[in-house]
């Protein structure tokens, strides 16, 4: 089992920046890929960011050059939101990806108001 713990979402405005990290705990070892998905309201929960085990990284269009994913340690991953939009407002949720499962945690709130 691995468990996720978020932090770092809250409210600012347009064009600053903003850290999102997320901590795994549990079975971390079985850990390969983890990433951060965000869900605006009334729309479907979209791909963020992904990170492997090995550093390799995938960004959506809408954020690639803005945003950065990075490990921080063996079970903590930071992304790093830069020139923030209100596009941009949403729940963030991390998530971890083992051969068996994928793991989410509960969400923190971005808003970036005008």
């Amino acid at each position: 089992q691995v468990q996720l713990v978020e932090s770092g979402g809250g409210l600012v405005q347009a064009g600053g920046s903003l850290g999102l990290s997320c901590k795994a705990s549990g079975s971390i070892h079985t850990i390969n890929d983890m990433g951060w998905y965000r869900q605006a309201l009334g729309k479907n929960r979209e791909l963020v960011a992904n990170i492997t085990r090995r550093g390799n990284t995938i960004y959506a269009d809408a954020v690639k050059g803005r945003f950065t994913l990075y490990w921080q340690s063996r079970n903590t991953v930071i992304l790093q939101m830069g020139s923030l939009s209100a596009e941009d407002t949403a729940v963030y949720f991390c998530n971890a990806v083992t051969v068996s499962r994928t793991y989410w945690g509960q969400g923190t709130q971005v808003t970036v108001s005008l």
